[in-house]
């Protein structure tokens, strides 16, 4: 019976998805994705017209996308914080060869996060993905030695101005010209396709990077070490 039921379930969304999902290809773009491409490269002289949409013109759409990754990394550490009671969990050592690997490839995994975000505005990428790299260099290195201890005070640091300072930007673009995040006026605009164009939505993005690549570490670092016990009598951390 439970079968059934699932079956029709799945049928029933199916049909609805059907309905409601277009099939065909858009005639052309609408008046406002017509805008963005006449005049994307004009107001942004970003090389990545992507970038220039999510960071310019749609950039309260990265707000929150920013906001809710804060706030599922705050909920899961919340969850999976050390408490007293626990079983200590003993992990097995890893190789010689293992630890060093990573330790070798660590610094190169960083440069090129950090590549990816500060070039979101020429190619391909941005400060999520850059995050998400400077994130998997962590993991790498948290799973090659288990006993690693992250710099909490310096992540926690780092994280906070870069949220603050993405802030900053947004208001400065409030002042200059009226409008949150905007790109016009608040720094040279530059020449296009070159690193230092695209006037503060390199920066953005720069920022956006920093926040992710440390919230998603200080995640892996929390979901790593949630089954030992708290190091202090007051079970916190």
């Amino acid at each position: 019976m439970k079968h059934i039921f699932s079956l029709v379930l799945l049928l029933v969304m199916g049909g609805m998805l059907w309905t409601l999902i277009p099939l065909g290809q858009p005639t052309e773009p609408g008046e406002v994705a017509n805008h963005y491409i006449q005049h994307g490269i004009e107001e942004n002289r970003g090389a990545n017209l992507v970038t220039s949409v999510i960071v310019n013109y749609r950039g309260f759409d990265t707000l929150g996308e920013v906001t809710v990754l804060f706030l599922s990394v705050a909920g899961a550490g919340f969850v999976l914080r050390r408490r007293d009671g626990l079983t200590p969990m003993v992990a097995r050592p890893s190789s010689e060869i293992l630890q060093t690997g990573a330790r070798m490839l660590f610094a190169p995994l960083i440069v090129f996060g950090a590549y990816i975000f500060v070039h979101g505005h020429l190619s391909p990428g941005g400060g999520f993905q850059g995050g998400a790299v400077v994130a998997s260099a962590v993991m790498l290195l948290l799973l090659a030695d288990r006993d690693h201890q992250l710099p909490h005070g310096f992540m926690s640091w780092l994280e906070s101005v870069a949220g603050f300072a993405f802030v900053l930007v947004g208001l400065a673009g409030l002042m200059v010209a009226g409008s949150f995040l905007s790109n016009q006026g608040v720094l040279p605009l530059g020449t296009w396709n070159r690193l230092f164009s695209g006037g503060v939505i390199p920066v953005i993005y720069i920022l956006v990077g920093l926040k992710v690549g440390t919230e998603l570490s200080a995640l892996l670092d929390t979901m790593m070490n949630s089954g030992r016990p708290a190091e202090n009598p007051g079970g916190e951390h």
